[in-house]
């Protein structure tokens, strides 16, 4: 099972105030680094991959542990690293645990039970972090002609507020969660990618966003 939105936090996504064109920019950005990334994941996993950005959302700290967690002792799988430089981010690859075990099988291509996998989930899952998470900051730097510095990617697993808690500085912090779709010939899953943003740093984000939108205006 995946991870699912809850219903109506969607208008709460807006208390930052991101117009129409901001976030298509965002969306933009994210699917084109997704798609990148897609490409590198079918080469590991030797079968086709789709990757899609089904939707991006702001959310504050609290409401994004209780999107990512359908009850507060629900463990989750996440591969964080930090990003500097145009803005800086926090930036996790979120699966459920369960399904994080099966994305290992899948790339590992074995049929290995999942409580065998568990030796090998860190470095798998970190492998996979590390491709989706720089796909998705290197084509918003590139398209925002900014530049980003990555961290090396951690795992970590727990809960929601366990493993968001330590990425922010305090509970007014904004989560961006893009809601992806990993689709594969032999199974669909579903993740949430989340960039923990400050106050400061989502201006930035939004400076260097209206920056580029200026430019295709000129253009």
């Amino acid at each position: 099972m995946g991870l699912a939105f809850a219903p109506g936090l969607a208008h709460n996504a807006r208390m930052y105030p991101l117009d129409d064109l901001q976030q298509d920019a965002l969306i933009e950005a994210f699917n084109v680094g997704i798609g990148q990334a897609a490409a590198s994941l079918s080469d590991i996993v030797r079968e086709p991959v789709r990757l899609s950005v089904l939707s991006v959302r702001l959310v504050p700290f609290q409401a994004a542990c209780q999107q990512l967690g359908a009850g507060s002792n629900e463990r989750i799988c996440a591969v964080s690293q930090t990003f500097s430089g145009a803005f800086d981010a926090t930036g996790l690859l979120i699966f459920p645990e369960p399904q994080s075990l099966e994305v290992v099988r899948l790339m590992l291509n074995t049929t290995l039970s999942l409580e065998a996998l568990t030796e090998l989930e860190q470095d798998a899952m970190s492998e996979i972090g590390n491709i989706l998470l720089n796909a998705c900051t290197g084509a918003v730097a590139q398209i925002f002609a900014s530049r980003l510095n990555s961290s090396l990617p951690r795992y970590q697993l727990g809960t929601p507020a366990e493993i968001l808690a330590p990425h922010a500085r305090d509970e007014a912090d904004l989560v961006m969660l893009l809601h992806i779709d990993l689709l594969l010939e032999r199974r669909q899953l579903r993740g949430v990618i989340a960039f923990m943003l400050n106050g400061s740093a989502m201006e930035r984000l939004v400076a260097q966003i209206d920056r580029y939108l200026a430019s295709l205006r000129l253009g």
